[in-house]
């Protein structure tokens, strides 16, 4: 009993940030996954060399979507990583000067949330210490 009084501490701990870590990996292959496929959608938008600003923009604001929920339309759907929003993610259009065009998808500010395990509250240290700001991005060739 004494032997795992003084051991259970520490394997919890280490089964805590093993599982966290995990969940850490996992939420940011699902952002750098989401910027992908937003990027593969808006490299072949012609509404993004449209000449009216509303069309531009709407074209741009389904590609957000795509990556915030996976549907260009987030109207009653929940988001692929809880706390995402459309304000997290930056949609950078090709140049039209430019010989090579690109868009670029972009996911900022964007904070971890804790799961179940809070490593900084087990181990009493700030939340900044375990949980900072992820950011995934994609740059693909537009071929419209």
């Amino acid at each position: 009993m004494i032997e795992l009084a003084i051991v259970f501490p520490v394997l919890l701990l280490l089964f805590a940030g093993t599982a966290e870590i995990g969940r850490l990996f996992y939420t940011y292959t699902t952002l750098s996954k989401a910027t992908d496929v937003g990027a593969r959608y808006l490299s072949v938008q012609r509404d993004l060399r449209s000449a009216t600003p509303a069309t531009v923009a709407a074209a741009k604001l389904k590609g957000q979507n795509l990556v915030v929920c996976g549907y260009i339309d987030c109207t009653n759907k929940t988001p692929l990583v809880t706390g995402l929003a459309t304000s997290n993610v930056v949609v950078t259009l090709p140049v039209s000067t430019d010989v090579v065009k690109y868009v670029k998808v972009e996911i900022q500010n964007f904070t971890y949330q804790p799961g179940v395990f809070n490593i900084a509250n087990l181990t009493g240290k700030s939340s900044s210490t375990f949980y900072f700001s992820l950011t995934a991005s994609t740059r693909n060739r537009y071929m419209p």
